[in-house]
């Protein structure tokens, strides 16, 4: 396939990850006159059943990579824990965006952590941990209550754990395992916030309004969009994100996860370079969603407009709440979307539904 840089509709782009992001990736670029491959190491994955093309294999088959990567325009990718050498074999084939950078950083919370304070994006205080001595340092310089997380591949509350006394750091260190780790100090935030930005080939950049968001055991239940904040904190969203869009030369849709504080500070939690849990109200309530702006900018064609047209409530059905579809269905004011996963588990999310609001 040809390295162009803007694609033309019914060229083909490349994602690496089928599950459900992957899914909504390519319906939305098959909308656009886009053929999607999919690249992931489950057959029958559910983004591969609205794809036009799926490859199952490792993704540290190198060469099942190559392969996928010279049969297509463009690749991108779903989640942030496809190995760096998955997408460095593929961006010698294609161009990827977003590139590579963005996995670096966001794969490991120190580096994360210590880029995003190198750009103007303040977090709070962090030290790495490589032992129980180096966590009962860090608590010491930190203090309590502070949180243990591993450097690499936690999310939805796993690989973490709270410190509470000084003395139970060591114990903290050993219940993630003993893994590579980063003690951060605790943030008495009012409230979690995210901001949903994208960025163009050219530069152009938009951000959707910022979103309240609720967390129980550390995964996503419920957000609500958009968030009533303040022109001030709504600027400094803004401004934060178009900075990590910035230094990362970012292509595509990345979420940028906010602490509010008391006195209306904001303090960035992580980055996903991807399109986001906290961003799936904008495919009912929103003049573009964030699934076809990130396969706009992917493609090297124009952003649109990401202005909201209703208030929506964005509710995840993790493990059984799923069972309830039918009721949702019969709900005028909902919008479903399933995931396609044949096997329900607890803890998995299987769909969400948008709640369009006056």
């Amino acid at each position: 396939m040809s390295s162009k840089a803007r694609l033309s509709p019914c060229d083909r782009v490349g994602i690496l990850g089928g599950g459900q992001l992957g899914r909504m990736l390519a319906t939305a670029g098959a909308r656009l006159g886009l053929d999607v491959v999919i690249f992931d190491p489950q057959a029958g994955c559910p983004a591969s059943r609205v794809a036009a093309e799926t490859i199952t294999a490792p993704y540290e088959d190198l060469e099942a990579v190559a392969r996928f990567a010279k049969s297509v325009d463009a690749v991108t990718y779903e989640f942030e824990n496809v190995p760096v050498e998955t997408a460095a074999e593929a961006a010698r084939h294609a161009p990827l965006r977003p590139g590579v950078q963005a996995l670096e950083v966001a794969q490991d919370r120190f580096a994360e952590k210590s880029f995003l304070n190198q750009h103007t994006a303040p977090t709070v205080a962090f030290k790495p941990v490589e032992s129980a001595d180096d966590a009962l340092a860090a608590v010491e310089a930190i203090g309590v209550p502070s949180v243990l997380k591993t450097r690499r591949f936690g999310y939805d509350g796993k690989g973490q754990a709270v410190v509470r006394e000084a003395g139970a750091a060591g114990d903290a260190f050993v219940a993630i395992s003993q893994q590579p780790a980063i003690l951060e100090a605790f943030a008495p935030f009012v409230r979690e916030l995210s901001v949903i930005a994208a960025r163009s080939l050219d530069g152009q950049m938009l951000t959707y309004p910022l979103c309240e968001n609720a967390h129980a055991d550390g995964i996503l239940r419920e957000t609500r969009a958009p968030a009533s904040v303040s022109p001030e904190i709504a600027a400094e969203a803004v401004r934060i994100a178009e900075a990590i869009l910035t230094a990362l030369d970012y292509v595509g849709v990345l979420a940028v996860e906010l602490f509010e504080l008391k006195d209306g500070r904001l303090l960035v939690n992580e980055i996903a370079p991807r399109v986001h849990n906290t961003g799936h109200w904008t495919e009912a309530a929103c003049r573009v969603s964030q699934f076809e702006q990130h396969m706009r900018a992917v493609a090297g064609w124009a952003l649109s407009d990401p202005a909201p047209i209703r208030r929506a409530r964005m509710i995840n059905l993790i493990g059984d709440d799923v069972e309830g579809w039918a009721d949702w269905l019969a709900n005028p004011r909902a919008v479903l979307t399933l995931y396609g996963k044949r096997q329900t588990r607890a803890g998995r999310k299987m769909g969400h539904v948008t709640v369009l609001e006056d």
